[in-house]
Order: C-alpha cells, then structure tokens, then sequence
C-alpha cells in the first residue's frame, strides 16, 4: 500500500511514540490528522508538519465517533494512553493499577466500536497500540501490562466482527518489544526498574539491545502499512535489533 495521499488519523500523534510515526507518515506524503488533548502541543507539530489537528479527549465516546464521521480516514493508528503509574503490586491504590484501564482501553474501545459502527470504508486500516509488556509482563507497572493485552485482544475482536459484518476492515496490534527511552511511558518505566535494580536508566536500557527512537518506531509502522506481506497479520513486535516480527497471523 501507498501511503501518499492517504488520510490518515493518529491519537496522540503529538509527542513520544505517535510523533515519530506522525514525522514518518509526513515524509511518505500521507495527509495526517492529529487528535490529542495539549492544544499547545497540537498547535507546535501542526506549524512544523503541517497536519491537521483536533484537541480532544481520546476517552470521550461522542469525540471518537465526531472525528471519524467527519475526516473518514483510510488508516487510523490508536496510539493515545496514560503514562502508568509505577509501584510494587503490594503498593499500589486502585486509582493507580487502573489508570490505563481508564485511559488505554476505554479509549480503544470508543474508537474501535466507532470504526465498527460508522463504519471505516471497506480496506481501511486500524492500528492499536499495545506494549511488549502484553507479551512479557511489567510487574512495577500496575495494570498496564493487562491493559495492553486487552488491546491486543480487542484488535483480534473487532477483526471478528469485521469479518461477522462483512466491513472489509483489517485491525492490527502494535507491540514494541523493548521500553523506549525519551517517551513518557518509556521513561516511567526505565527509571523504576533501574532503581529497583540499583543501575542507571540508561544501563537498563541498554539491556534491551539496540534503541528504538520514536522515528525509527515510525519507518517500522510504516512498512507494516507499505508491505503486502504484512497486510494480514494481526500483531506485530517491533524491536530496534530485530525489526518486524509477526506475532499472531492472520483472522480465521
């Protein structure tokens, strides 16, 4: 698939991971819409990139199905979440294992019953955003790593009904297998498990082999959409070292 021209709607596509693949979209000349909440930050990607934006909570239903009625896009990327709350299991409040429960996942079901419901043209694209954490664990970070599986299986779900309702619409889960330094999420987590272990946040990271910066997490989502071999897969690892990786093929 080409991307240029191609109308494309990214949550959270102004900062860390989603403002590499927005940067990597933009240099393949796809036409892109960003949504997140810091109009001050919509407002600084829009004048570089020269996107479209559109402040909104990715955690309000009636936004989700607003924005996809009115821009139609061909691929939308749910990259959109809260930065976990970190904490021992032993340590952490409700509030605090939920956080991504109440942001993450009721975000991705908004967006994905929209898709579903509006609906997305037949061949559109939708990529959910999940974490290597849904395939490994991530035991200081509360209920994220759950979290990020749920979103996982919700791709695999909606694939189910896209093919029950006869839509044409292919989902896919995103998983970086490593944490990503200079991002929110990747941050949060570094710094914990580097403390718990008595080591540097960089130490830590670089047990994670070669980095994975939030343009080059951009390229490998970008060839996902561009490679005909990836057009059916339904989870993908992506790790600086290794590339693309399937995780789970294609809907049955």
């Amino acid at each position: 698939m080409s991307l240029k021209d191609k109308n494309v709607v990214v949550t959270g596509g102004n900062r860390g991971l989603g403002l590499g693949l927005v940067e990597a979209l933009v240099a393949k000349g796809a036409g892109v819409t960003v949504v997140a909440r810091d109009a001050e930050a919509l407002a600084s990607v829009r004048a570089r990139l020269g996107v479209a934006t559109i402040s909104a909570d990715v955690t309000d239903e009636t936004a989700a199905h607003r924005i996809l009625g009115e821009v139609r896009p061909d691929i939308l990327v749910l990259n959109a979440g809260a930065k976990p709350r970190m904490g021992r299991l032993d340590q952490l409040s409700w509030a605090d294992f939920s956080a991504t429960w109440e942001t993450d996942v009721k975000a991705g079901l908004y967006w994905l019953q929209a898709a579903l419901n509006l609906p997305l043209k037949s061949g559109s694209r939708v990529l959910v955003g999940s974490s290597g954490a849904a395939h490994n664990g991530s035991p200081l970070s509360g209920g994220y790593a759950g979290a990020k599986r749920m979103l996982w299986f919700m791709a695999r779900y909606a694939n189910g009904v896209s093919e029950q309702k006869g839509l044409g619409i292919h989902f896919q889960a995103i998983v970086p297998m490593q944490i990503i330094g200079d991002t929110g999420v990747g941050d949060a987590g570094a710094n914990a498990y580097a403390r718990a272990m008595g080591i540097k946040r960089d130490e830590y990271l670089a047990r994670f082999g070669a980095p994975m910066p939030p343009r080059e997490f951009g390229e490998k989502v970008v060839s996902v959409l561009e490679n005909p071999n990836y057009a059916e897969g339904i989870a993908f690892g992506l790790k600086g070292d290794t590339g693309i990786t399937l995780l789970e093929g294609a809907a049955t």
